[in-house]
């Protein structure tokens, strides 16, 4: 991917993972999963100045359906999409792709970008290349995070993490 073209990205990060939702996508088109995140981070990784690698993080619970095919499949996506998707991001943050189609439930069309899953409705699209994947430690996190993500009936694991380096975006204004 061409660094000037994500270093020319000008968007509040803040605001689009913790307002804006994306969609985090990994599998191929013939077989996929979708899920809606908030959590996730933008930066650079393991390279001096002006030679790092444009990541990007997520975090993925292993109770998550999206997480098998994270750990199967080496590329993902994170997507943005207009306000006026939100419904379609909730359907696809709270139903569960074990149980059916639910993209079939949202009006979002997939599409290829590259061996990736994106969707033609997406304003931001970031493929990304898995270079990195850890657990988190619950003994390393902070008391009051435990207490309000990992002692609950949808599992006590902590998140997983994935960098992934940024090798391809689409943006529309």
């Amino acid at each position: 991917m061409n660094s000037d073209a994500i270093s020319s990205l000008h968007v509040d990060i803040f605001r689009l993972f913790n307002n804006e939702w994306g969609l985090l996508t990994a599998g191929t088109m013939a077989d996929h999963n979708a899920m809606t995140i908030s959590w996730g981070q933008l930066g650079s990784l393991w390279g001096g100045p002006g030679h790092a690698k444009n990541i990007a993080t997520v975090f993925v619970k292993p109770v998550r359906y999206t997480f098998t095919f994270m750990e199967r499949h080496d590329l993902f996506t994170i997507c943005w999409f207009p306000k006026d998707f939100r419904k379609d991001l909730g359907i696809l943050g709270s139903k569960s792709g074990k149980d059916g189609n639910k993209l079939a439930l949202t009006r979002l069309t997939p599409k290829a970008v590259g061996e990736g899953v994106g969707y033609e409705q997406a304003t931001l699209t970031l493929l990304c290349k898995k270079l990195y994947s850890d657990q988190l430690k619950k003994e390393r996190i902070p008391a009051d995070a435990v207490a309000a993500f990992y002692s609950g009936d949808d599992g006590v694991d902590p998140h997983h993490m994935y960098i992934g380096e940024i090798l391809y975006m689409e943006h529309q204004a």
